[in-house]
């Protein structure tokens, strides 16, 4: 059997893997066909579309966890990725561009949410219980570092090449794709020689019958875990968590970048790389990781309430910034420290609970049933943001993201957790 090898060597850049593509597809495109001409409104209810295969996942996650093992699927669908991005890349200057974009995010897409089933249930194989939670933070912290890299460096190094090439926004952005393309390539490598061979991940040797009764078992063990009426907290609690996330996720980006005659903050792409890649980067991470530590510490569920409150409150510094329109850059950086370390430290709580209530067998299944759930709770309120911002404004639309946070203290109050969950056991 091959030697264990430290979860350094492989949880940082496997998190990469999964947070990069979800960047890509939410976040940086966004940006782009933002400078492509695009309203607000039809971003917001695109892209949104764009989350589906991450709702819908469910559907295939049993077969991740029956045919092959964990690994083989993570090596494959960093493969898929990497041809996916080249495929944006080399439609993006062609006549029916939206369309042979928008094909390529949807594979994508398809791609990183077969992805993320795999490396988590290969996460939950290779580390037990303790090691699960404490490292909880680092691997939500690099997730969230390629989220910043995607608004921190892929955005502003598409702000350089378009000053480079006279404004060539297709051109540029499709040398933006090629690169991830071979950085995707680079990160398979890397996992195919460094990601240890699991004694606990083995190929399962199934029919077509015996994996069609595997997804039954699954979605049925899933949904009964509990009586009926306990099913409904955990439920809500993984839809609504992240609600107002799920509104401010698209609008933010683009209140920071559209100009000040249309409300916005007019941050140009390498301004907006500077203070959401560089100030965001070192909130996030100390927030995220400081969350893993204090619940491998003490427990989740004696700092749940605090990550509750780190997750919805900071979002006040939009309120603040669409009244006061800030063109200082090193206040509009410390906003968004303060609202990506209360991120960091918030999102722990989600990913804990998922690991908690995924417990027992078919877990791979179970939790990715519970990402699904949750991406469900962010693609569908996403989807209209677009227009409640049209409609509002940025001012009105960021006070109802913050009175709508209620939403989330709500659900987190009718769950229960375990008092020991997550604590180092003697």
């Amino acid at each position: 059997m091959q030697k264990k090898r430290n979860p350094w060597a492989w949880i940082p850049t496997l998190y990469i893997a999964e947070g990069l593509p979800n960047v890509v597809v939410m976040t940086v495109a966004v940006v782009m066909y933002m400078q492509l001409g695009m309203t607000d409104t039809e971003i917001a209810l695109y892209t949104g579309w764009l989350g589906l295969p991450w709702v819908i996942k469910p559907l295939w996650s049993p077969f991740v966890d029956l045919y092959k093992t964990k690994r083989w699927w993570v090596l494959a669908m960093q493969l898929l990725l990497a041809s996916s991005l080249a495929g944006v890349a080399f439609t993006l200057n062609a006549p029916f561009w939206f369309q042979g974009t928008m094909a390529f995010f949807f594979l994508m897409a398809f791609s990183s949410a077969t992805h993320d089933i795999a490396a988590d249930g290969y996460y939950m194989l290779e580390l037990d219980d303790h090691q699960q939670v404490w490292f909880v933070g680092i691997r939500n912290t690099f997730y969230r570092l390629a989220v910043i890299f995607g608004n921190g460096v892929l955005i502003p190094v598409a702000g350089v090449l378009q000053l480079m090439f006279r404004n060539q926004k297709a051109f540029t952005w499709s040398l933006v794709f090629y690169g991830l393309a071979g950085l995707f390539l680079a990160i398979w490598l890397y996992h195919a020689y460094i990601m240890p061979r699991s004694s606990a991940d083995q190929p399962h040797e199934t029919s077509a019958r015996e994996v069609a009764q595997g997804v039954v078992t699954a979605f049925k063990t899933f949904f009964t875990k509990l009586a009926p009426k306990e099913m409904i907290a955990p439920m809500l609690f993984l839809l609504f968590y992240r609600f107002p996330e799920a509104l401010m996720l698209k609008m933010s980006v683009t209140f920071l970048m559209r100009p000040n005659s249309a409300g916005g903050l007019g941050l140009s792409p390498q301004e907006f790389g500077l203070a959401s890649g560089t100030v965001g980067v070192i909130g996030l991470t100390l927030g995220g990781i400081l969350g893993g530590m204090l619940a491998g510490r003490d427990g989740f569920k004696k700092w749940l309430w605090p990550m509750v409150c780190a997750i919805t409150l900071p979002d006040i510094v939009y309120v603040y910034m669409s009244y006061a329109m800030p063109s200082n850059l090193v206040l509009i950086s410390s906003c968004l420290f303060v609202e990506q370390f209360g991120y960091g430290l918030g999102f722990t709580a989600l990913t804990l609970y998922m690991l908690y209530f995924s417990k027992g067998a078919f877990q791979t299944s179970h939790y990715a049933f519970c990402t699904a759930i949750s991406y469900l709770g962010l693609m569908l309120p996403g989807m209209v943001s677009g227009y409640m911002k049209d409609m509002m404004g940025y001012r009105m639309f960021f006070i109802v993201v913050m009175a709508l946070c209620a939403i989330t203290f709500a659900v987190t109050a009718i769950i229960k957790v375990d008092p020991e969950f997550g604590k180092k056991q003697p």
